[in-house]
């Protein structure tokens, strides 16, 4: 037994030992603390690392070169498939934030967000993979040299967005003798002109010359009905009758479209791709430039200026620099280019929750400063352009298959042979709509955020031996040309589908569509009903046996037997190229408030105009670009006119 003695002795040991091993903890923590780059440093090495995040159109990758634990030396941009003119030179600028200032905390370029974060995790990525120090790198963000300062401006006319409205506003208003500043939020001059195919300019002098005249009573009194009597019928009117005079106005200022009969529909081609936004600078240099008015790009409205009496008398920018820029004005035109770009927005007024095919920078601060302004909210609000179909998968099929094989399950979505149904199974529609781009879109953004098109194995082989023609499709798929551009020389009714069952397992590996050993597997991996899509299925497969669809009246032509399975689901979703309308105008495009009387010096042209010419939503081809373009021109003479008081 020890004694007490020892006892003490041993307590008071066990005690220092303890005491030592604490004071040694802390040291050691506050000495890691005192050395922020020392986790870093140790695992860090010079050279040169890849890194890649998903942009806004496809994967960017990036080279990053790095000789210090916080210090980038150079950035190469290997690879990317941005929006060109808009996120292409998002990256170039956000590249040269990054190495100039040394930081990650960089402002994303306006109008190009998601192309600038993609650049910035793709650097991340290749930072993270060197062993840089990121919580360095990110802790100091650019101050921008103009924040504080505010620059003043006065113009007779002072048109917000420079896109094909915009453009054609300031064009016209300075032509008429106004002086004319235009502002534009991103650095390029087009907005979704630039992304566009073609225009509608009603019995055009091409279009007379080509042999082709519109009954121009008939299609304003059919249009009329078919928008159930809810258009502004006088604007609409104006849009008809003299939209064709737009097309030789575009002529004179170097703007040459091309006329083209598109199934007895007056269509007209933009001019090549590369070649628009420089035109659009030249149309402006002439007119506004040599006006002494003013061309300022990269520069975001934020408010409208009013007077006591309600007036619209200028407007309130920000640069890129963060200088403050109040521009005071006798009018003002709104060319802001809607909200499709702010998917909540769209959600809310419209219940769509498709995909933005259109330009991410529009997203309504336009039409919120207008309303605040006093202007008056539609009682149509919340019409889309719904236009194209997409199928999920497109994007990432691509990154391990040829373009034309990457295609397969969008090409699908285009055919009326196959069967269609709803996020619950259900069959929704006569899947001949496909064969009509917006009868395609509305039909299925009515019915929820995507649908499923179903094919079974039968069908992938059929298409394997012999094409399309494998499974009766009456004509090659309706979508645009840039979806096939460069499959062009496969892109046939006969071509073999090869590879297509490995395409089809990528597409279900990848998320972007379902696959079922039995129809019962299937609904039940793809989310749906089981019973619902068991009774849709049966249903269907009656009616292409005996040739009768008494649900939708789908022609027998097209109902086609599914043949055994598995089955797969193509997850397909609708493409929104843009909000129609938010400000009710007049016909000389004067802004109307509650009371629909004018707001005076407001004006609004191009697609925050368009929905005096719709009930609910766009059906058009072609009309939406002619809109903008015709608005913009009579909008800015209207504007002009209002300022200089002649």
């Amino acid at each position: 037994m020890r004694s007490k003695g020892m006892n003490k002795v041993l307590l008071l040991t066990i005690c220092m030992i303890l005491i030592v091993s604490v004071l040694s903890g802390c040291m050691g923590g506050k000495q890691g603390e005192g050395d922020s780059n020392s986790s870093a440093a140790s695992s860090f090495k010079a050279g040169t690392y890849t890194g890649e995040a998903e942009g806004k159109d496809g994967t960017i990758k990036v080279e990053v070169t790095m000789e210090k634990v916080d210090e980038i030396k150079d950035i190469q941009i290997v690879s990317q498939t941005e929006t060109e003119g808009l996120g292409d030179s998002a990256l170039n600028k956000m590249k040269e934030q990054i190495l100039s200032h040394q930081t990650l905390a960089v402002d994303a370029v306006s109008g190009a967000s998601l192309s600038s974060n993609a650049l910035l995790s793709a650097v991340e990525d290749a930072v993270k993979k060197a062993g840089g120090d990121l919580t360095a790198l990110k802790s100091e963000g650019v101050k921008k040299a103009g924040e504080g300062k505010t620059e003043q401006l006065q113009a007779d006319v002072v048109v917000i967005g420079a896109g094909a409205s915009g453009v054609s506003a300031a064009v016209t208003a300075a032509d008429k003798g106004a002086k004319v500043v235009i502002i534009e939020k991103t650095a390029v001059i087009g907005g979704a002109s630039n992304l566009s195919w073609a225009g509608k300019f009603y019995n055009s002098s091409a279009a007379i010359e080509g042999g082709l005249k519109v009954n121009v009573e008939k299609e304003i009194a059919d249009w009329i009905v078919n928008n159930h009597w809810r258009v502004d019928a006088a604007s609409l009117r104006q849009y008809v009758t003299k939209s064709g005079d737009t097309y030789d106005w575009l002529k004179s200022k170097g703007y040459v479209t091309t006329f083209m009969n598109f199934g007895g529909e007056q269509l007209h081609v933009l001019p090549a791709y590369e070649t628009r936004e420089e035109t659009l600078r030249n149309m402006l240099a002439s007119s506004v430039e040599q006006g002494g008015g003013q061309v300022i790009t990269e520069t975001t409205a934020k408010k409208l200026i009013t007077d006591t009496e309600g007036v619209v008398t200028g407007v309130i920018a920000e640069k890129a620099d963060g200088t403050t820029l109040e521009i005071t004005a006798k009018s003002v035109v709104m060319a802001t280019g809607g909200y499709a770009g702010n998917k909540e927005m769209v959600k809310e007024a419209f219940g769509f929750e498709g995909v933005n095919g259109g330009l991410g920078q529009n997203i309504g601060e336009g039409l919120e400063m207008a309303w605040e302004a006093g202007a008056k909210v539609p009682d149509n609000f919340g019409g889309q352009m719904l236009h194209q179909t997409l199928a999920r998968a497109t994007s990432n099929l691509k990154k391990e298959y040829s373009s034309f094989e990457a295609s397969y399950p969008v090409m699908l979505s285009y055919l009326p042979t196959l069967m269609n149904v709803g996020p619950s199974g259900a069959r929704f529609r006569d899947e001949a709509t496909t064969l009509t781009a917006v009868a395609a879109a509305n039909t299925s953004a009515f019915n929820g955020p995507y649908h499923l098109v179903v094919v079974s194995q039968s069908q992938l082989k059929a298409l394997e031996t012999q094409g399309m023609n494998g499974i009766k499709a009456p004509s090659l798929p309706g979508m645009p040309p840039e979806f096939y551009a460069d499959f062009a020389d496969q892109f046939k009714l006969d071509t073999p589908w090869t590879n297509v069952e490995t395409v089809f397992e990528a597409m279900v590996k990848n998320g972007d569509g379902y696959k079922g050993n039995t129809i019962e597997e299937l609904a039940q991996n793809a989310g749906m009903d089981v019973e619902v899509f068991k009774d849709a299925f049966e249903q269907y497969t009656e009616a292409t046996q005996s040739g009768v669809d008494s649900e939708f009246g789908k022609s027998k032509e097209y109902l086609q037997p599914m043949g055994e399975g598995p089955y797969y689901a193509v997850i397909a979703e609708i493409n929104n190229l843009g909000s129609v309308g938010g400000l009710l105008v007049n016909s000389k495009f004067q802004v109307l408030n509650d009371k629909r009387v004018p707001v005076k010096g407001l004006y609004a042209v191009g697609l925050e105009s368009e929905g005096v010419l719709y009930n609910d939503t766009y059906v058009g081809n072609g009309v939406g670009i002619g809109y903008s373009f015709t608005s913009g021109r009579l909008g800015g003479e209207s504007a002009a006119t209002g300022a200089l008081g002649k």
